[in-house]
């Protein structure tokens, strides 16, 4: 069981994995729709947020950034 403060440590990682992810999107210019920024921000498991943060470095669409194939 996590302390209050692990807690707040580990949402405050997420939150910043979160706006350097969106960030770097905006950076590249990678639009974010709407759903796909909900997507983003909801996501709680820092491990996938990191994932798609190094996806986003040389994506050129936000389906590359989420892994999956585009047709």
């Amino acid at each position: 069981m996590q302390t209050w403060a692990e807690e707040q440590l580990e949402r405050g990682c997420q939150q910043g994995r979160t706006e350097s992810l969106l960030r770097l999107l905006a950076a590249r210019g990678i639009p974010v729709d709407a759903p796909s920024r909900q997507r983003i921000m909801s996501c709680t498991d820092i491990a996938t947020l990191d994932q798609w943060f190094d996806r986003a470095v040389n994506a050129t669409q936000l389906s590359e950034v989420f892994g999956e194939l585009t047709q």
